[in-house]
């Protein structure tokens, strides 16, 4: 909590409604419009990886959880991972990114049960390949 930034509860909520309920594919989260809380922004239970990404904007920074799901080499069948994702892009204004990257650990502290975590600043690093690789290795 170094921003002094707190996590509002519908934040919880709509991740075990993810991880537990498989309710949704994804959130996407912000802070708040007076920068004192993480707040949802979005919850999907669209299975398309580009409808995400389109949810991460060029120039607003944002936090995710997306449970990514894959099939594992040599026929172990499909696999899931509950993937963090930190957004930082290159287009967005200084002091956003600061009061994000010290707002992050107060979200991803509260979010347990993360396998697996991505920061991305352009959307290469973001990129459903990328991930998988990211994912995938020691599935």
């Amino acid at each position: 909590m170094a921003s002094g930034v707190g996590v509002n509860q519908e934040c919880l909520s709509a991740y075990q409604e993810l991880k537990l309920g498989k309710k949704s594919k994804y959130i996407i989260f912000g802070l708040s419009p007076d920068n004192t809380e993480v707040v949802v922004l979005k919850k999907s239970n669209s299975a398309d990886y580009d409808e995400f990404l389109v949810d991460l904007p060029e120039n607003e920074c944002r936090w995710a959880v997306y449970d990514f799901e894959f099939e594992k080499e040599g026929g172990a069948g499909k696999r899931n991972k509950i993937t963090f994702f930190s957004w930082s892009p290159d287009d967005a204004k200084i002091k956003q990114k600061m009061l994000f990257a010290s707002s992050k650990d107060a979200l991803r502290r509260s979010l347990v049960g993360i396998a697996a975590e991505v920061q991305g600043t352009a959307y290469d690093e973001v990129a459903h390949e990328s991930v998988l690789d990211k994912v995938s290795r020691g599935a």
